[in-house]
């Protein structure tokens, strides 16, 4: 079943949104950005089947088939953050492309502590998939990446959120940090006021076209254009 729905959102930048009834994020792919057999980075791969009848995971890759793209050519995972909505499926994703798996340092940390006690909360295991690739403030250094891209690290709605910044098409891919009208919950283990405040500052100074957030609706998947992204950031100061 098709729980997606898929935007282009600029060259080779695909946004799918999750619009099923159970607890899941959107995601993003990146293609044909690494050399080699398996060009594309899939960034939050959400969660594998988890009841009420869906199953995210095969719903993603149906969506991915119909613009073209294979999950089987998943080159990189990249999780914006560790909770389970965002990154249970990982051990799945990589069990079916043999892609290597990337998490900030602060959020790996997290994860093998306490972030990972809020997957017994979801009735599934921390993932086993351990990263090959600990993402630093700064641009992000693969080997045979053709995409210029910065990491961001903004903590507040967990200890090591990463977002990723792609200067070519001024993509902001906010994870669970900024959303349309939102931001992010700051009442979960590793949540900070103060530090989502000054990640929003940060975040808010960047030449950027659109947001894709990890949550969103029908009514506003995606912040698109400069005055709506300034906007958008002035409309989530009001939270402060």
């Amino acid at each position: 079943m098709l729980l997606h729905r898929s935007f282009a959102v600029a060259d080779g930048v695909y946004f799918y949104l999750w619009v099923g009834r159970s607890l899941d994020c959107n995601s993003v792919v990146l293609a044909n950005v690494l050399d080699g057999p398996k060009p594309h980075i899939l960034v939050d791969p959400g969660m594998a089947a988890m009841g009420m009848g869906e199953d995210p995971l095969a719903s993603l890759a149906e969506a991915m088939e119909q613009d073209g793209l294979s999950m089987e050519d998943v080159g990189l995972v990249v999780g914006t953050h560790s909770h389970p909505d965002h990154f249970q499926a990982v051990d799945s994703v990589v069990a079916r492309t043999g892609a290597a798996v990337a998490l900030s340092s602060a959020e790996h940390k997290f994860l093998r502590g306490i972030g990972g006690a809020m997957y017994g909360s979801f009735g599934t295991r921390v993932p086993k998939a351990e990263p090959s690739v600990l993402l630093e403030e700064g641009k992000l250094s693969l080997d045979g990446l053709s995409s210029d891209i910065d990491v961001i690290i903004a903590p507040g709605h967990s200890p090591g959120c990463a977002c990723l910044y792609l200067r070519d098409s001024k993509v902001l891919v906010s994870g669970d940090v900024v959303f349309p009208g939102s931001i992010g919950r700051m009442d979960l283990p590793g949540g900070s006021v103060s530090q989502m405040r000054e990640s929003i500052e940060r975040l808010s100074k960047l030449d950027v076209e659109y947001i894709l957030s990890g949550h969103s609706g029908m009514a506003a998947p995606i912040v698109s254009g400069k005055d709506n992204v300034v906007r958008n950031f002035q409309m989530v100061r009001m939270f402060f």
